[in-house]
């Protein structure tokens, strides 16, 4: 059998899921969106800041504390970096050294960032009726990242819904993660010897007190908890960026619960509305854990990758499996670790959007048929090929960029092995031609996908999987 024209087949139902997309009254796409501010450094930036600054070169060779406390830290972290070729993101913790950044670094060009905020553009783009981002800062910086588009809203300075993009909140600071990126092969001469870049990467500083502290805008508060409003769908990210207790003062746990109170009131107004949370790595460990005991369970749907699905197992108690999942990284391996999250946190559905394969397990009165779910997952690996392949999905005429690809070699043999497994495990034939599988007690459904070579970005890649997974499952 010739899988790849068996599964192109099941792909050529992407476009129709598209045109679908326009039936989804309303999605909330919460909690985190920032301005990415991305600049190209070369050394003479460097030099110059450091001469601005009068910092001796040998300070920012020493190690110390991964944060910043004022300028000087910033070239120190992006120092640091540099000479490794390592990636770092350190947090900037007042607002005079974010007002330095913003007078003296600049940007080559701002985009949008947080989860929130690249779900909402995503989810405008395809046609949702009703696209609400919530913001915890909105001046006019951060609305004109927004698609100009009259399907997404926010809440302006009255607190009421209006087209995201034209509304400027001029009192709310705004919250930029300075994105530093170097070359491989620059050079750079410190306390009389010289470091030659070994790989290329980026250093981010983040100044994001409101995010840190999962704040929730009154007004959108309020909104979502208006019937009128039409909602489907809550889609649930920015925890990662808590901890226990706060960097501002209170309890990173507290904010988990309250947060959840405000969520059961949207609920509430919208009778079968599902909440999907989306994991992200999350460096805390108390607020890791409270994420797994405490909000996943309320959760509706849940969305991980591989080294998401580790964590979550390790959080669980459960570290045989998270160590076999996390040397192995593969099919098998993981759809074992995926069904112990699944046994344990009993969501009506969870996916695991991995290297070569998107799999989700579902309850058996979950809402969306078998082949449904397998639909919006083929949509939405079609869209993640667009955007690994153009760098956007904000353009329209971008969205089926991959339409019609072959899908990759390699997904087809993580597809094929886990075939193998639940043909021996449950007597489950011909999944590797259909991706569909029922068992006692829950469904299985695999996606093998398109794979990019040379990606353009994966810059918000698996939040665009789940929430297009989810949504476009029609």
């Amino acid at each position: 059998m010739d899988l790849k024209s068996v599964w192109k087949k099941h792909y050529s139902v992407a476009p129709g899921q598209l045109e679908k997309m326009k039936q989804v009254n309303g999605v909330a796409s919460v909690f985190n969106a920032n301005i990415d501010a991305v600049l190209k450094i070369k050394p003479e930036m460097l030099m110059r800041w450091m001469t601005e600054l009068k910092i001796d070169e040998k300070r920012l060779l020493k190690a110390g504390d991964k944060k910043i406390t004022e300028p000087g830290d910033v070239l120190r972290g992006l120092v640091a970096c540099f000479t490794k070729g390592v990636a770092q993101e350190w947090i900037v913790f007042n607002a005079e050294t974010f007002l330095w950044m913003r007078d003296h670094l600049g940007q080559d060009r701002n985009q949008m960032g947080g989860q929130g905020g690249i779900i909402a553009n995503v989810m405008t783009v395809c046609g949702a009726q009703n696209t609400y981002v919530h913001c915890a800062s909105l001046p006019a910086g951060q609305a004109a990242l927004f698609l100009d588009r009259p399907n997404l809203l926010s809440a302006d300075q009255e607190g009421r819904l209006a087209r995201a993009a034209s509304i400027n909140r001029p009192s709310d600071l705004p919250l930029i993660h300075w994105i530093l990126e170097f070359d491989k092969g620059a050079q750079l001469t410190l306390g009389g010897t010289t470091y030659t870049c070994p790989k290329s990467n980026r250093f981010i500083a983040t100044y994001d007190p409101l995010n840190f502290g999962l704040h929730i805008d009154e007004g959108f508060n309020k909104a979502m908890r208006n019937p009128a409003n039409p909602l489907e769908y809550i889609l649930l990210s920015g925890y990662q960026l808590l901890s226990e207790p706060m960097q501002g003062g209170g309890s990173g746990l507290q904010r988990i619960e309250e947060s959840w109170g405000d969520l059961e009131a949207w609920k509430k107004a919208h009778s079968g509305c599902k909440v999907h949370l989306e994991f992200a790595s999350t460096q805390d460990i108390t607020i890791r854990k409270a994420l797994v005991e405490k909000l996943a369970p309320m959760a509706d749907s849940l969305g991980c990758n591989e080294q998401e699905e580790v964590e979550i197992l390790a959080a669980m108690g459960e570290e045989a499996l998270s160590n076999e999942c996390a040397h192995l990284l593969h099919s098998v391996a993981l759809f074992k670790g995926l069904l112990k999250i699944f046994e344990k946190l009993r969501p009506g559905r969870v996916q695991l959007h991995m290297f070569g394969l998107y799999l989700t397990l579902a309850k058996d009165d979950w809402q969306q048929g078998d082949q449904s779910i397998r639909d919006g997952m083929v949509f939405a690996a079609t869209l993640a090929a667009a955007k690994a392949g153009t760098g956007s999905l904000e353009k329209e005429e971008n969205l089926l960029w991959a339409n019609g690809r072959e899908i990759a070699e390699h997904s087809i043999k993580e597809l094929n092995a886990l075939s193998d497994y639940l043909s021996k495990t449950y007597g489950v034939q011909d999944f590797e031609s259909t991706g569909i599988a029922r068992t006692a007690g829950f469904r299985v459904i695999a996606v093998p996908t398109i794979l990019i070579e040379k990606p353009v970005t994966l810059v918000g890649m698996g939040d665009t999987i789940s929430s297009l997974s989810l949504v476009g499952a029609r």
